[in-house]
């Protein structure tokens, strides 16, 4: 593990993700578990309550290449990238190899719709015990302890969040202790599962390029968020390594 801008980002992999999870599962524990891209690394630098959240994790897998390259030049040689939409469906396939129930949180109702279409196509065998697509409003008090009584009755020991980051982060955050299951913030895994959204092609995911595609794609929802980020992540990195890789978040 290696504090990249004040945010610990775990050297893991797909199987050590899936393996803690399954485990964590079988203790009915509550555990969270993120996937990092450049855009919740920043978000976590100008946030310091958005940052202590993710620090306070189980684990914040690298779901970047940008985040991969980071860990590399830090001393993790063998770092590799650990990308939400592609651990969603690995960790669906262990629940359902081992008869773990799974809920899914988030997304609109057109798309939780498609998604769970999709995974019960894909994982016939999948017991999934609870579905939701939340209001896009902040919850009531009163709603909020409904949703997670909910969750927590029906028996879900996996929880998958697509709320988007950070809503996703914090709301799983606030609630790790209070349902007894494994929750992972999987962002835009919902939309891709589904097929809402295209994925960008491997080559380019390969070379770090995701974030072109994902721009062309939506320009007018992403631009704001790319030209803030992508460039004072590269320089905030580059003096953090000249520092000797002190953070100074």
């Amino acid at each position: 593990m290696r504090e990249i801008l004040g945010v610990k980002i775990a050297a893991s992999s797909y199987e050590e993700t899936v393996e803690k999870s399954v485990a964590w599962t079988k203790q009915r524990e509550s555990r969270a578990i993120f996937f990092a891209t450049v855009h919740g690394v920043m978000e976590a630098f100008d946030d310091a309550s958005f940052r202590a959240k993710l620090n306070a994790a189980d684990m914040v897998n690298p779901d970047g290449m940008p985040l991969v390259w980071a860990l590399r030049a830090m001393g993790e040689r063998y770092a590799t990238r650990v990308y939400g939409p592609d651990a969603t469906q690995m960790l669906l396939d262990a629940a359902q190899a081992s008869a773990i129930p799974v809920g899914f949180y988030g997304g609109s109702d057109e798309t939780l719709a498609k998604l769970i279409a999709e995974v019960r196509r894909r994982y016939p065998d999948l017991e999934i015990v609870f579905t939701m697509s939340p209001p896009f409003r902040p919850l009531e008090a009163d709603e909020d302890e409904e949703i997670t009584r909910r969750i927590s009755n029906s028996g879900a020991r996996m929880v998958f969040v697509g709320l988007g980051c950070p809503k996703q982060e914090h709301w799983i955050m606030e609630h790790r202790g209070r349902i007894p299951a494994v929750m992972l913030g999987v962002g835009a895994a919902f939309d891709f599962l589904a097929g809402s959204k295209r994925q960008a092609p491997r080559w380019m995911m390969r070379n770090g390029l995701e974030w072109a595609f994902r721009l062309a794609s939506e320009p007018r929802r992403l631009a704001g968020r790319y030209l803030k980020h992508n460039p004072r992540f590269v320089a905030l990195f580059l003096l953090q390594r000249l520092k000797g890789g002190k953070s100074f978040a």
